[in-house]
């Protein structure tokens, strides 16, 4: 049953996808973030379902009507230009089979990426994108967070399987991330029932988060938590929903995860964080030696037997920053920075335009909620290898779009004025 009502729900919207293509970036989101195929048990759960909704959207921006433009930001050009330096480190890849296969993918997410903005013209269509990713990993959250209550936080959290988010520590960053897209959606939601709905889901996931049992997400939460609240418009509600999380938390979680969580302290005896470390300097002698680096997937025995301090010790890099670093050399960790940098610069130009003004509001709060989910993917990001997560290239998308798409509503609004202003005067004109 399972496998038929995602072939119905996906075949069924397939259509409205080619004459419509933002509705097929919200399928294809619904897709790559909540993994629907994954939670079933026959044909589906393999099914290329992603594949046939990204190849229906490319074709209905191809054939659509809607006009189409790409907003050339400076932040789509350093984007641009890091996709075009992944490509160049590709061809002095150490692996150039694995790399070329892991270049392939990436490609496909940043395909995706790049649609958003051709087809996300106007608030409404930017405010569903958040709701479909919200729900999307919501559903996670809030299931994750009620499992976490009734096991009293013995078990961990985990994402569907076979999925990007199946891990621990991949399913808790995703979490996070989403906490702040769904207080946006609270802050501009007038239903009280919604309202008050939201509030839970954000608590729940919360905790979800931390019952996934993640050093990454524990340090993500505490860096998201002071900038949540000094991001807020309201902060005396943010303060009582970050107090609410932490006395669940500390309700309900077992002595074994504050166990857990004290090793963060004691580095130097954790065999897994002597590892990182180890594949941490491997990348950066990699990015000295090479300026390409060592091209996609990279991190393998006969490098670390070459580059590391430790050449027997091999381990997942487990880190965005050095992911980067040793994969594409400094010019290309400096590229990828540059993006970051660059977003944050906007949104912060659009929380300063915007806060005062009740008609952009809406672009400050998503501006500002964007910017702590950044906060939490650079500080869970910093212990976990997940530097091609479309997650994180939405967030800086909807950033770039909320002051985008708050440009043409200043832009046109003059000219709504004026227009009533001339009809108006012609009327007079008639009656005299």
């Amino acid at each position: 049953m399972r496998d038929l009502f995602v072939a119905g729900i996906v075949f069924g919207i397939l259509p409205f996808a080619f004459s419509r293509p933002y509705i097929g970036l919200y399928l294809y989101s619904w897709l790559s973030y909540m993994n629907p195929h994954r939670l079933a048990w026959g044909f589906a759960s393999t099914m290329p379902f992603a594949y046939i909704v990204a190849v229906t959207t490319l074709l209905g921006v191809l054939f659509s009507k809607e006009p189409k433009r790409m907003p050339w930001t400076r932040e789509m050009t350093v984007l641009t230009l890091l996709i075009i330096w992944m490509v160049v480190t590709t061809f002095f890849a150490f692996f150039s089979n694995l790399a070329w296969d892991q270049l392939e993918k990436v490609i496909k997410i940043q395909i995706m990426i790049f649609i958003t903005p051709l087809v996300i013209t106007n608030r409404e269509r930017l405010h569903g994108l958040v709701w479909i990713i919200a729900l999307s990993l919501g559903f996670y959250g809030v299931k994750g967070g009620i499992f976490t209550i009734l096991q009293g936080g013995a078990h961990r959290v985990r994402g569907p399987e076979g999925s990007f988010i199946e891990g621990n520590n991949e399913i808790a960053l995703a979490l996070l991330m989403t906490v702040p897209l769904m207080r946006y959606l609270q802050l501009n939601e007038k239903r009280k029932w919604l309202h008050l709905g939201l509030g839970v889901a954000m608590i729940l996931t919360t905790l979800a988060a931390i019952g996934s049992q993640s050093r990454g997400a524990l340090v993500a939460a505490l860096a998201m938590g002071t900038i949540f609240w000094l991001k807020s418009r309201n902060k005396f509600f943010s303060a009582i929903m970050i107090v609410a999380a932490v006395g669940l938390v500390a309700a309900i979680m077992p002595q074994e995860w504050y166990d857990r969580m004290s090793t963060i302290k004691s580095a130097e005896q954790d065999t897994s964080a002597q590892g990182r470390i180890n594949a941490w300097w491997t990348a950066w002698n990699v990015a000295k030696d090479r300026p390409t680096g060592g091209g996609f997937e990279m991190f393998q025995s006969p490098i670390f037997k070459i580059y590391a301090p430790e050449p027997e010790n091999v381990h997942d890099v487990h880190s965005v920053y050095f992911e980067i670093l040793g994969e594409h050399g400094f010019f290309g960790l400096g590229l990828w920075l540059l993006l970051a940098l660059l977003t944050w610069l906007t949104g912060s130009w659009v929380i300063r335009n915007a806060k005062r003004d009740p008609e952009k509001r809406w672009a400050a709060d998503l501006a500002a909620m964007g910017q702590v989910s950044m906060i939490g993917y650079f500080a869970a990001g910093a212990f976990l290898g997940l530097a091609y997560f479309d997650l994180y290239y939405h967030i800086l998308m909807i950033i770039i779009l909320a002051k985008v798409i708050m440009l043409q509503e200043a832009k046109a609004a003059p000219r709504v004025e004026v227009e009533v202003v001339e009809k108006r005067g012609g009327a007079n004109g008639m009656r005299r």
